[in-house]
């Protein structure tokens, strides 16, 4: 995705290089706040409507952000339980539910896993996935050679637009098993940077995405892995480090999970039997 005027912005600054002072414009990656309100039907009190996230975000792309949050949280399964949605200059999202769209409103109501400082216990943060619906997801035959993994990080430096002028947004792609990227959406948040991804390919109709797999440009914790089981994706690899949560809920659904990923290797932490040609790779 092309980066748009409005994910960024210039300020002056001083620039120190090997003892040379200059002045000069500097380009920043916009941050600014977007609240998503929804609309829904509670059979005890009739028509709800309520601020269901504040996420910090780069602006563009807020649409599929706020579809790929709900889809994530289980919220929605597919476009048609929407009755409307419109964005506002203020910065919020509207979203109303059909009144036949049924989700779990306790769950919503702890509003969890809004960052990695929730307070949500490791052993709680797995077990609410099992309760919330989520299945570990079988060998669907996806497979993808070592060699095609290796060379995705490249592609993935090279179309990172946004951050190539500002050096300050994550990054996420989904590449298919010949090692090739097909979308990139990037944001100062990396769950937004998914989210915005997730939501592309919901209004394309094209979840889940159990023929690809994930890049995310930072390190893999346990929110994006969650954000990857919900749109069925059966791996995600990260530049980074993974978190002992990331690994266990990888673990526990059946997740393939790479991290420190680069041309010259990575670290596969689990599912390593989607991951082909590593014995020939090793001669």
């Amino acid at each position: 995705m092309s980066p748009t005027p409005s994910s960024r912005t210039t300020t002056k600054i001083i620039r120190w290089r090997d003892g040379t002072r200059s002045e000069l414009d500097d380009t920043l990656a916009v941050e600014e706040p977007l609240e998503i309100r929804l609309g829904y039907r509670d059979s005890r009190k009739g028509r709800v409507h309520k601020s269901i996230a504040i996420t910090m975000r780069t602006p563009g792309e807020d649409i599929a952000l706020a579809l790929g949050f709900l889809y994530s949280e289980s919220i929605i399964r597919n476009l048609d339980e929407l009755l409307s949605l419109e964005q506002s200059a203020d910065n919020v999202i509207r979203i109303e539910l059909k009144d036949e769209t049924v989700f779990d409103v306790v769950r919503l109501e702890r509003n969890f896993y809004v960052t990695s400082s929730c307070g949500v216990c490791g052993k709680s943060s797995l077990e609410s996935l099992s309760l919330a619906g989520f299945a570990a997801v079988q060998d669907d035959n996806f497979r993808l050679p070592l060699a095609k993994l290796l060379q995705v990080v490249n592609q993935l430096t090279g179309r990172q637009k946004l951050f190539e002028l500002t050096g300050g947004n994550h990054a996420t792609a989904l590449f298919d098993t010949a090692g090739t990227i097909s979308d990139i959406t990037e944001d100062v948040g990396r769950h937004n940077a998914l989210d915005k991804l997730i939501g592309h390919r919901l209004q394309q109709k094209q979840l889940p995405l159990s023929h690809h797999a994930i890049l995310v440009s930072g390190r893999a914790s346990f929110e994006l892995m969650q954000k990857a089981l919900a749109a069925g994706c059966p791996l995600l690899a990260a530049v980074g480090a993974p978190s002992s949560l990331a690994v266990e809920l990888a673990r526990e659904y059946n997740l393939t999970l790479v991290g420190f990923l680069n041309e010259h290797g990575c670290n596969i932490y689990n599912g390593a039997f989607r991951i082909t040609d590593q014995v020939q790779m090793s001669r």
